[in-house]
């Protein structure tokens, strides 16, 4: 009989101190992190901030990948759906969609309502683009860019945490307790924003596709993009010219682009206007290549970025 089935057996008849090792076994399971899952990286990040030492948290989208080209190898979804709980935004990976279809609703978390998601990205064909300061300015598909207002962030760190409490009731202080501090960060971080966007000289936000609407609407900056919500989207001839000719007629200094997205269009409307190029981290993915190494530190990135293009005093 081998060392290990030895003492196995000598634990469970033992009747020293309540169960020996298998009330030792039992306790360990009971205290083992909740494995959860996060489709992209924001949600990733406030999973880890608001679980804390009671959670383990896996991205499912690879650092420098593109959230909206997710694919799913077979093992993937069978790991997938061994997860406590899968947080997601429903529509944004359509692999995932199709991947959670076979996961019990106890184990998923669509954060869509909680990031009250009401403004809609794209313009039509051939339109001037438009402020994103009101949702009926807006033509298509809805923004689901929530992320790049704090506080819409700190409302689904808020939901997160409850829907936490209710699959492990005995840490939910833990969690909740958690997720105040986060808000507490969010709101320091919006608070940076106000302030230093409060006094810009230009308000014109033009970027190489519109996925900054809801820092846009938050800070009141009028967000032109030169496509659409999707990076993959080829602008067309009449988008161009409209978004250079409000270029021109604002005096933008810069337009910026992604990191991960080919900033050859934007180069080109640049040189054609006479502005700069700059770069704003849409925050989907924390690359290897991304200026800060969490949330916090990129957005305080964007936002020196902005106030050099803005000119912001």
């Amino acid at each position: 009989m081998s060392l290990a089935l030895t003492l196995v057996l000598a634990g469970c008849g033992s009747s020293g101190d309540g169960g020996g090792a298998a009330s030792e076994a039992v306790a360990s399971e009971a205290s083992s992190p909740l494995d959860i899952v996060g489709s992209f990286y924001p949600l990733v990040f406030v999973a880890e901030q608001v679980g804390g030492e009671h959670v383990a948290v896996d991205n499912l989208t690879p650092p420098g990948a593109e959230t909206h080209d997710l694919e799913l190898t077979p093992l993937d979804v069978v790991s997938l759906l061994d997860a406590d709980l899968i947080v997601y935004l429903a529509g944004f990976a359509p692999a995932l969609d199709e991947a959670i279809r076979g996961a019990v609703a106890e184990q998923v978390f669509d954060v869509t309502s909680s990031a009250s998601l009401d403004l809609e990205g794209e313009d039509h064909e051939g339109e001037e683009p438009e402020s994103e300061h009101h949702d009926e300015d807006d033509h298509g598909g809805v923004d689901p860019h929530f992320w790049l207002d704090p506080i819409r962030l700190a409302d689904v760190a808020d939901a997160t945490a409850a829907r936490l409490a209710e699959i492990d009731p005995e840490n939910a202080e833990s969690f909740l307790q958690n997720a105040a501090a986060l808000r507490f960060q969010f709101d320091e971080l919006d608070n940076e924003f106000q302030q230093g966007l409060a006094e810009c000289a230009r308000l014109d936000l033009v970027t190489s596709h519109r996925s900054f609407g809801y820092l846009a609407n938050r800070y009141g900056l009028n967000q032109a993009g030169i496509a659409g919500l999707s990076p993959e989207q080829e602008p067309s001839a009449a988008q161009l010219a409209n978004v250079s000719d409000l270029v021109r007629a604002e005096q933008v200094l810069v337009i910026y682009y992604e990191k991960l997205v080919d900033p050859g269009v934007a180069q080109t409307i640049a040189d054609e206007t006479g502005a700069t190029t700059d770069v704003l981290d849409p925050l989907e993915t924390l690359s290897e290549t991304a200026s800060g190494l969490d949330y916090f530190q990129v957005m305080r990135s964007n936002l020196a970025a902005l106030r050099r293009g803005l000119d912001c005093s």
